[in-house]
Protein backbone atom coordinates (compact mmCIF):
# COMPACT_ATOMS: atom_id res chain seq x y z
CA UNK A 1 0.00 0.00 0.00
CA UNK A 2 1.71 3.13 -1.37
CA UNK A 3 1.94 6.04 1.88
CA UNK A 4 -0.33 9.29 0.79
CA UNK A 5 2.40 11.57 -0.44
CA UNK A 6 3.07 15.29 2.05
CA UNK A 7 1.27 17.73 0.49
CA UNK A 8 2.03 21.15 1.08
CA UNK A 9 -0.87 24.13 0.62
CA UNK A 10 0.46 26.55 -2.15
CA UNK A 11 -2.78 28.73 -2.83
CA UNK A 12 -6.39 28.77 -3.56
CA UNK A 13 -8.70 29.64 -6.23
CA UNK A 14 -10.11 33.20 -5.49
CA UNK A 15 -12.09 33.64 -8.53
CA UNK A 16 -12.05 33.16 -12.48
CA UNK A 17 -10.61 35.25 -15.02
CA UNK A 18 -11.58 35.62 -18.78
CA UNK A 19 -13.96 33.11 -20.69
CA UNK A 20 -11.41 30.58 -21.30
CA UNK A 21 -11.06 28.76 -18.16
CA UNK A 22 -8.65 30.40 -16.54
CA UNK A 23 -8.03 31.09 -12.60
CA UNK A 24 -7.33 33.38 -10.22
CA UNK A 25 -5.33 32.02 -7.59
CA UNK A 26 -3.74 33.31 -4.30
CA UNK A 27 -0.42 32.09 -4.55
CA UNK A 28 1.18 31.28 -0.94
CA UNK A 29 4.85 30.97 -2.93
CA UNK A 30 7.24 33.16 -3.00
CA UNK A 31 7.57 34.50 -5.69
CA UNK A 32 3.69 33.97 -5.91
CA UNK A 33 4.24 33.34 -9.74
CA UNK A 34 5.63 30.21 -9.29
CA UNK A 35 3.02 28.17 -8.17
CA UNK A 36 2.73 28.14 -12.26
CA UNK A 37 6.05 26.19 -12.75
CA UNK A 38 4.48 23.12 -11.52
CA UNK A 39 3.25 20.99 -14.55
CA UNK A 40 0.22 19.52 -12.07
CA UNK A 41 -0.77 20.28 -8.83
CA UNK A 42 -3.40 18.71 -5.91
CA UNK A 43 -6.55 19.96 -5.89
CA UNK A 44 -9.24 19.35 -2.54
CA UNK A 45 -12.85 19.76 -3.49
CA UNK A 46 -14.96 18.97 -0.93
CA UNK A 47 -12.26 17.24 1.42
CA UNK A 48 -10.97 14.29 -1.59
CA UNK A 49 -7.79 15.46 -2.95
CA UNK A 50 -7.36 14.85 -6.97
CA UNK A 51 -4.15 15.69 -9.14
CA UNK A 52 -4.92 18.32 -11.85
CA UNK A 53 -2.39 19.28 -15.02
CA UNK A 54 -1.84 22.96 -15.50
CA UNK A 55 -2.20 23.86 -19.10
CA UNK A 56 -0.63 27.54 -18.71
CA UNK A 57 0.07 29.93 -16.13
CA UNK A 58 1.54 33.23 -15.14
CA UNK A 59 1.44 36.11 -12.60
CA UNK A 60 -0.77 38.86 -12.84
CA UNK A 61 -0.68 42.35 -10.99
CA UNK A 62 -0.40 41.16 -7.44
CA UNK A 63 -2.07 37.32 -7.72
CA UNK A 64 -1.60 34.56 -10.89
CA UNK A 65 -3.60 33.33 -13.30
CA UNK A 66 -3.91 29.66 -13.99
CA UNK A 67 -5.60 27.26 -16.72
CA UNK A 68 -6.32 23.72 -15.34
CA UNK A 69 -6.74 20.62 -17.84
CA UNK A 70 -10.64 20.33 -19.05
CA UNK A 71 -11.05 23.45 -17.86
CA UNK A 72 -12.10 25.07 -20.89
CA UNK A 73 -14.38 27.69 -20.01
CA UNK A 74 -15.92 30.80 -17.56
CA UNK A 75 -18.38 28.20 -15.89
CA UNK A 76 -16.21 25.40 -15.35
CA UNK A 77 -13.92 27.94 -14.12
CA UNK A 78 -16.16 29.35 -11.58
CA UNK A 79 -16.84 25.70 -10.07
CA UNK A 80 -13.28 25.64 -9.07
CA UNK A 81 -13.43 28.85 -6.56
CA UNK A 82 -12.21 28.12 -3.09
CA UNK A 83 -10.55 24.52 -4.16
CA UNK A 84 -7.28 24.70 -2.15
CA UNK A 85 -4.03 23.94 -3.81
CA UNK A 86 -0.63 21.92 -2.42
CA UNK A 87 2.47 21.02 -4.41
CA UNK A 88 3.86 17.15 -2.54
CA UNK A 89 6.76 17.76 -0.55
CA UNK A 90 9.36 16.38 -3.14
CA UNK A 91 8.49 18.44 -5.72
CA UNK A 92 9.80 21.49 -3.65
CA UNK A 93 13.77 22.43 -4.44
CA UNK A 94 16.12 21.57 -1.27
CA UNK A 95 16.68 24.21 0.62
CA UNK A 96 20.36 25.35 1.71
CA UNK A 97 21.42 25.31 5.74
CA UNK A 98 19.90 27.32 7.83
CA UNK A 99 16.87 28.13 5.60
CA UNK A 100 13.04 26.54 5.87
CA UNK A 101 10.02 26.62 4.24
CA UNK A 102 7.02 28.03 6.18
CA UNK A 103 5.23 25.18 6.58
CA UNK A 104 7.69 23.81 8.38
CA UNK A 105 7.80 26.63 11.55
CA UNK A 106 4.47 26.60 11.43
CA UNK A 107 3.12 24.97 15.06
CA UNK A 108 6.82 25.18 16.91
CA UNK A 109 7.22 26.28 19.89
CA UNK A 110 7.81 29.91 20.32
CA UNK A 111 9.89 30.65 23.72
CA UNK A 112 12.47 33.85 24.87
CA UNK A 113 15.78 33.12 25.41
CA UNK A 114 15.00 33.16 29.10
CA UNK A 115 12.69 30.24 28.47
CA UNK A 116 9.67 32.16 28.97
CA UNK A 117 7.09 30.03 26.27
CA UNK A 118 5.18 32.85 24.08
CA UNK A 119 2.99 30.28 22.24
CA UNK A 120 3.10 28.68 18.91
CA UNK A 121 3.94 29.76 15.68
CA UNK A 122 0.25 30.26 13.68
CA UNK A 123 1.21 31.91 10.54
CA UNK A 124 3.51 34.13 8.72
CA UNK A 125 3.33 37.62 7.43
CA UNK A 126 4.74 38.90 5.02
CA UNK A 127 6.02 42.83 5.07
CA UNK A 128 8.20 45.00 3.00
CA UNK A 129 11.54 44.78 5.45
CA UNK A 130 11.02 41.51 6.53
CA UNK A 131 8.52 38.43 7.50
CA UNK A 132 6.99 38.17 10.23
CA UNK A 133 6.19 35.36 12.70
CA UNK A 134 2.22 35.21 14.27
CA UNK A 135 3.00 33.47 17.37
CA UNK A 136 0.11 32.87 19.32
CA UNK A 137 -0.36 32.03 22.96
CA UNK A 138 -2.12 33.45 25.65
CA UNK A 139 -2.06 36.91 23.76
CA UNK A 140 -0.74 37.14 20.06
CA UNK A 141 2.97 37.98 19.35
CA UNK A 142 3.93 39.70 15.90
CA UNK A 143 7.37 38.70 15.85
CA UNK A 144 10.13 40.03 13.31
CA UNK A 145 11.63 36.82 11.08
CA UNK A 146 15.34 38.59 11.23
CA UNK A 147 17.62 36.01 11.84
CA UNK A 148 20.43 36.39 14.52
CA UNK A 149 18.65 40.10 15.80
CA UNK A 150 15.34 38.56 16.77
CA UNK A 151 14.85 34.53 15.88
CA UNK A 152 18.05 32.94 17.73
CA UNK A 153 17.34 29.12 17.44
CA UNK A 154 15.09 27.77 15.06
CA UNK A 155 15.21 23.39 16.40
CA UNK A 156 13.37 21.60 14.43
CA UNK A 157 13.68 18.38 16.02
CA UNK A 158 12.88 19.97 19.49
CA UNK A 159 9.95 22.17 17.61
CA UNK A 160 11.34 25.13 18.96
CA UNK A 161 12.32 28.29 18.11
CA UNK A 162 14.34 30.44 20.83
CA UNK A 163 14.15 34.49 20.43
CA UNK A 164 14.98 37.69 21.90
CA UNK A 165 11.34 39.24 22.37
CA UNK A 166 10.27 40.66 25.53
CA UNK A 167 6.65 38.64 26.56
CA UNK A 168 5.43 42.03 26.91
CA UNK A 169 5.84 43.56 23.89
Amino acid sequence: MNAEPERLVVGRVSGVYGVKGFVRVFSEMEPRGAIAGFPRLWMQRGGDWQSIELEDGRAHGRGVVLKFRGTDDREAAHGLIGCTLAVERDWLPLLEEGEFYWADLQGLDVETMDGIPLGRIDSFMQTGANDVMVVRGDREHLVPWVRGLYVLDVDLDARRVRVDWDPDF
